[in-house]
């Protein structure tokens, strides 16, 4: 799912359901991309995000290393590094192997 498909997909659930409220789209896009912005300064900043049921994205050191250019063979200094990583929660787990099945 990308990005404007969650916006769709939440767009259908709240502009019909609670037109009373009136949830414009726009306000659902501008929550999602405030959202998604958030985690991604957070994660920035070295700080650790926890999403109960869902899971967890946290930073993993990457220890600089030797590589090797697969066209040539040439060996390749790969500096140290941060990367994201993403945890699913057991609720998320359970979830996906039961509709695996």
């Amino acid at each position: 799912m990308t990005k404007s498909e969650l916006m769709t997909r939440l767009a259908e659930v709240f502009v019909e359901k609670n037109s009373d409220t009136e949830l414009q789209t726009k306000d659902i896009e501008y929550s999602v991309k405030v959202l998604v912005d958030t985690m991604t300064r957070s994660l920035a900043k070295g700080q650790r995000i926890e999403i109960r049921g869902f899971g967890s994205f946290d930073l993993n050191d990457r220890p600089a290393r030797v590589g090797r250019n697969p066209k040539t063979g040439e060996r390749v200094e790969v500096p140290a590094k941060r990367v994201p990583h993403f945890k699913p929660g057991k609720e998320l787990r359970e979830r996906v192997d039961i509709s695996a099945k």
